[in-house]
């Protein structure tokens, strides 16, 4: 065996890694994960309004399929990949949003499958292992990411790269150069589609070609093929971004400056949230995650620490960064994290006999209080969206604020490229489209659009030139048809008044 320096390394494997918890395969482990992501978040399925993001990624999607083009005839900051997935999931049967949550309930099962199996190269034992890759899919649904958030669908590549990057130390060790290179390849890859679902992922991807170079260096590689490797892999990693950069390059100047500007060039005018609202963001998120916390901190101190944990410990390090990048501190925004954590929480779970379930049962009492107990409005959205479509005649209503799904839902065209309703209605996007948001709305209403839908209480503070125009223009032409309660406020169905309104 010796002679055959990449079996060894993966035939010395500790067999504690293959050890069943609780009895269970590899396949009944992933079963049983998908069962629990299920249970999880069956009670959401069908819900067109589970979070306001993925209502307008399904959105975009749908009309992506119908020859709508990303950032010119439908406005985002999202990569065009996540788009594309939504594209795909939208061929499925039905009206794409059960589909959409299906799918992304497998995608978080298999996320907590590779969970389970970083946990383990991590020396977690076989009941913390599980227990992380339930703990994953548990916090997902804490987290706003019990629908179809980027990261849910994103953390799968990532952590099939972190568990390829994971076995380095192993590779290095018995100097397998050509198995180090091929785990650069897919790893790289594999951060590449991350990074086309999101961009902030890159720093993770940075970080893995920068984990495979080191141990590549480690494993006596020589330097024109340590070389060659990096650029290979920096070519994969980029490869989906450059794809989808010369798809909107061959198509012209205009489409490929819109392209730019809304992926790339708007993120650095957004408005920032004041300190007051960013700290109170971050207390919530770590109060939800502090079980996890603390069990990285006892991993922390453990001794000795093992290249596959500093390998690890570094990737946290990324991820917090990438994390920080955007500055806005949504509890969404560390559904990233979780992928680190939940796998080096598994390391701590197995040292102490309380600890799995006092983890579960911190998890699940926060599930029970902010989800389970607290009723969904989809009946809201499907009402106003029978509204929409009753009364539209052939016409395109204009969703001011709310739900970006009720175009959808209604069957209805759009009025505006600026189709989420925050763009144009609220103070952080003001100045950091590329147009005047006022004058676009009274653009759409000059067009007499015949329904608006808003809201009385905003989601976020308006923006006060658009919210101006709006305000006088219903006092003016409209009148209100249907009023729905939706998070805390109402959803206002606006009818032209001289149109007569339809049942």
């Amino acid at each position: 065996m010796a002679r055959f320096p990449a079996a060894a390394a993966v035939a010395g494997r500790s067999p504690a890694l293959r050890r069943p918890a609780f009895g269970l395969s590899m396949f009944g482990q992933g079963a049983a994960l998908l069962l629990w992501a299920v249970i999880l978040r069956c009670r959401d399925f069908g819900n067109p309004i589970i979070h306001v993001d993925e209502q307008y990624y399904l959105l975009v999607g749908d009309r992506l399929l119908h020859g709508a083009l990303p950032y010119v005839d439908l406005w985002d900051r999202k990569p065009p990949g996540l788009f594309l997935i939504f594209a795909a999931m939208r061929l499925l049967p039905g009206d794409g949003i059960l589909a959409y949550q299906l799918v992304a309930t497998l995608f978080a099962a298999a996320t907590g499958w590779l969970v389970m199996r970083g946990s383990r190269r991590l020396g977690a034992t076989a009941t913390g292992g599980f227990v992380a890759g339930l703990a994953y899919v548990l916090w997902l649904s804490l987290l706003s990411g019990r629908g179809g958030q980027s990261p849910v669908f994103y953390n799968l590549f990532v952590a099939g790269a972190v568990v390829l990057t994971l076995r380095l130390p192993r590779l290095a060790a018995a100097q397998a150069v050509g198995a180090i290179v091929a785990s650069g390849c897919v790893a790289c890859l594999l951060a590449g589609l991350a990074i086309q679902t999101k961009y902030t992922p890159v720093v993770e991807g940075a970080f893995f070609g920068l984990a495979h170079l080191w141990y590549l260096y480690r494993a006596r590689a020589s330097a024109p093929a340590v070389i060659a490797a990096a650029a290979i892999w920096a070519l994969l990693g980029l490869l989906p971004t450059l794809l989808i950069v010369g798809f909107y390059w061959m198509r012209g100047p205009a489409v490929f400056d819109a392209f730019w500007f809304a992926n790339f060039a708007s993120v650095a005018l957004r408005k920032g949230y004041p300190a007051a609202k960013i700290a109170a963001r971050l207390a919530g998120t770590t109060a939800q995650l502090l079980p996890l916390l603390i069990a990285i901190a006892a991993v922390w101190r453990m001794r000795p620490r093992s290249p596959e944990r500093w390998i690890a410990f570094g990737w946290l390090a990324a991820a917090l960064v990438a994390f920080a990048m955007i500055g806005a501190f949504f509890d969404h925004y560390a559904l990233p994290l979780l992928v680190p954590m939940a796998m080096l929480t598994g390391v701590a779970l197995g040292r102490w006999r309380a600890a799995p379930w006092l983890l579960l049962g911190y998890g699940l009492a926060l599930f029970v209080a902010r989800v389970a107990l607290v009723p969904t409005e989809a009946d809201s959205a499907r009402t106003v969206a029978r509204v929409m479509a009753a009364n539209d005649r052939g016409d395109c209503p204009y969703v001011f604020a709310g739900d970006a799904i009720l175009y959808h839902l209604a069957k209805a065209c759009i009025p505006t490229a600026y189709a989420f309703p925050s763009t144009l209605a609220y103070e952080a996007e003001q100045g950091a489209t590329g147009i005047d948001e006022a004058r676009e709305v009274a653009r759409i209403l000059s067009r007499r659009p015949p329904v608006i839908v808003t809201m009385d209480v905003p989601m976020a503070p308006w923006n006060r030139a658009s919210e101006r125009i709006m305000a006088r223009t219903l006092a003016a032409r409209y009148r209100l048809v249907s009023r729905v309660p939706r998070e805390g406020a109402h959803l206002l169905v606006y009818l032209r008044d001289d149109l007569p309104l339809r049942r």
